[in-house]
Formats: C-alpha cells, sequence, structure tokens
C-alpha cells in the first residue's frame, strides 16, 4: 500500500494495524513555536476511544498517545511529528474463522483481490481502529488552529441514526457534549437510545449521517481548479471508514430547488459584504467566502454483525459467516470526533497554503 499520507504543507501519514502492536501517525510541516503536549492531544482522542458506552464496542483500549519526536521542551520544533498508540486489547481469536471467508461489506475480498494477502485480524489497515491515528493528528491540528486562528471551531455532531433525524427546531450545540451519541437534541435522547438498543438485540447494526460544522473559517481558503476547499473537505469524509456519501450546503437537496432559491444574495453590511442565506455551505467555487461551513456525510451500517450472511472463502466454496468480535452497532457513533480531527486537519493545511501563495492578501470591497 503506497497512499496512505494526506495533506500538502500540514501533511499527515498514518500507520499500524488494527490488531498489530500500535499505530499511529507522522504529521509534517508543522509551524514551529506551537505548544503541544500529551495533554493537548489525548482529549481528542479520549471522545473517540472505544467502550465508553453500551452503545459503541466494548474494546477497551486507553488510546494513550505517546510523542516521539518534533517537540522539544513543549514547543514543536518544526520537525517531523512522530505521534503513536498503543494496541493494547486485542482479541484475534475472534477472527479465526476469517482467516479463509471473506465477510460481506468489508474490504476483506477486495483487499485480497489488489494484494492477494491481506491482514484478517480485524481488517488490518482497513478497520475504523486506524482513525485513532487521525484523531491524534486531528489534536495537533487543532492546536494549531489554536494559535493561528483561534476564531475558528469544529464542531461534529449526528443528524441521523437509521430511521431517526433530529428536530432542528430543538438544535443546541451545547447538548453534544451530554450524551453519547453527539446529538444537537437533548429530547431525542432516550428514542435513540431505545431504537439502537433493539437494533442491538437483534444482532444487527444501523448506518448514520454526520454533520461537521466549521464555524468561524476566514474567507479566501481554496483555489481553482484542483485546489478546492471543498473537493479536499469532501476527500477527506469520503476517506474515513465506511462512509459512502458526502455532501455540502444544501448538497443533493440543491437539484430540487431552483436558481432564484438556491442562489446566497448578498448585501452590504457595516463590515462588509453579508450573505442573506447560506445554500452554498459557506464555500463558492472552492473557496471559502467567511461564512459557517457546513458538510454531511452518511455511514453505512456495521458490516460486522452476528446473524449469518452468505459470503464465500478463498476456495471459492459458499459458505454462511458469522462476524464474531466487539463491534459497534452504529459506527456512525464514533466517526462524529474522526470527522473533527479530518476537518481540521484540512482547514490548517488551506490555511498554511493560503499564507504561502497570497501572505493573506485580500481583495478589498467598498
Amino acid at each position: 500500500m503506497s497512499v496512505n499520507s494526506f495533506g500538502r504543507i500540514f501533511t499527515v501519514t498514518t500507520w499500524g494495524e488494527s490488531h498489530g502492536l500500535a499505530l499511529g501517525a507522522t504529521v509534517d510541516g508543522c509551524p514551529p513555536g506551537i505548544s503541544l503536549d500529551k495533554a493537548a492531544i489525548q482529549p481528542f482522542l479520549d471522545r473517540r476511544r472505544p467502550g465508553q458506552s453500551k452503545m459503541t464496542t466494548q474494546r477497551q483500549e486507553p488510546d494513550s498517545v505517546r510523542i516521539l519526536s518534533g517537540v522539544f521542551e513543549g514547543r514543536t520544533t518544526g520537525t517531523p511529528i512522530q505521534l503513536t498508540i498503543e494496541n493494547t486489547d486485542q482479541r484475534s481469536r475472534d477472527y479465526g474463522e476469517i482467516a479463509q471467508a471473506f465477510r460481506p461489506g468489508h474490504a476483506d475480498i477486495t483487499y485480497h483481490l489488489k494484494y492477494g494477502h491481506r491482514d484478517y485480524r480485524g481488517g488490518g489497515r482497513s478497520s475504523a481502529r486506524e482513525t485513532a491515528a487521525r484523531v491524534a493528528a486531528g489534536g495537533v491540528a487543532h492546536a494549531v488552529l489554536g494559535q493561528l486562528a483561534q476564531q475558528v471551531v469544529i464542531t461534529g455532531y449526528m443528524v441521523q441514526m437509521g430511521e431517526l433525524e433530529i428536530d432542528r427546531a430543538r438544535f443546541d450545540l451545547e447538548e453534544i457534549t451530554r450524551n453519547d451519541f453527539f446529538l444537537p437534541d437533548a429530547a431525542a435522547v432516550p428514542e435513540w437510545t431505545d431504537y439502537l438498543s433493539r437494533i442491538r438485540k437483534d444482532q444487527d447494526s444501523v448506518g448514520a449521517v454526520v454533520e461537521v460544522l466549521i464555524q468561524g473559517c476566514p474567507p479566501g481558503l481554496g483555489a481553482p481548479v484542483y485546489g478546492k476547499l471543498d473537493t479536499d473537505l469532501a476527500a477527506a469524509m469520503m476517506s474515513i471508514n465506511a462512509v459512502k456519501a458526502v455532501e455540502i450546503g444544501e448538497g443533493m437537496a440543491a437539484a430540487r430547488l431552483r436558481g432564484t432559491e438556491n442562489a446566497d444574495e448578498i448585501r452590504m453590511g457595516p463590515n462588509g459584504p453579508e450573505f442573506l442565506s447560506n445554500h452554498a455551505g459557506g464555500i463558492l467555487g472552492g473557496i471559502s467566502t467567511g461564512q459557517d461551513i457546513v458538510l454531511r456525510f452518511a455511514v453505512k451500517p456495521t458490516s460486522s454483525i452476528l446473524t449469518p450472511r452468505r459470503t464465500i472463502n478463498r476456495a471459492g466454496e459458499e459458505v454462511d459467516l458469522v462476524t464474531k468480535g466487539r463491534h459497534d452497532p452504529c459506527v456512525g457513533i464514533r466517526a462524529v470526533p474522526v470527522a473533527e480531527a479530518m476537518a481540521a486537519c484540512v482547514i490548517l493545511d488551506h490555511l498554511l497554503l493560503d499564507r504561502a501563495q497570497t501572505g493573506g492578501r485580500r481583495g478589498v470591497i467598498g
């Protein structure tokens, strides 16, 4: 495998497998002099960490991050930052039956067809466990943004799980940290809890939709034609395990609108241009407008379930397979901090790209 890195200036390379000794990330391009230590990164990993509620996998991993390089006396040096997270609760015996068979809905069969050899223990690199490394790297990006662009706030939350959707009339960002679903709708938590409990008892799983809100992003980030901010945000979200669709602003719903409804009209305000709506989701022509950036992505149901599924093995024989182990009934829940991390990495990368290209110069209106 050769494509394990993303970013242009602020680059992240992740490494490691679900059931290996450790996994981690190498972060390069971080500006020097940024205050950084384990305490700045660990809270982000703690939000993603498995085993914290009955709604997620019961694999118990502390996800304790170690900074091996790139930081001296509490500040970044400008050299590569090496982040390492040890795996401590592997149960590889749970995967013995799939050494020869391909789990439906997983990357088992495509990894085999491409490489002819795969790590079947939890899926290796295709496991959602890999996202812990992204979250650690995102912690570095958040630390840099906190010192270079303090106004930027990135918040992820769930807006749909299976048949259930939040009530936008009750939308409250303060509620996100108060429940196990990252829900901005406190009144919905009991219903969502009962719903997912029933699905889990049925030995099944369910999909979800996650929304990411990026507030305080300055105008001018992104570049035509192949360096669009929305292109990179969409690619970052699509790279997250189990994500099958991404939309920005109105997204697919824009196909139902007329031009008179969709175009975000502009007026001159006391501090510059003001948009009267935000159907574009904060990005026009691939460049940020200064409005809130709003994106959503769909996460498929967890493919690892205890209900038998039809498949084949390496000999081409048809078999029925039950995927044992500890798995999330809705992997979309723990995708929320992963999405925040990826968004932070993309926004920081584009902030540094813009500084390199324009030096922060902007056109004047009025």
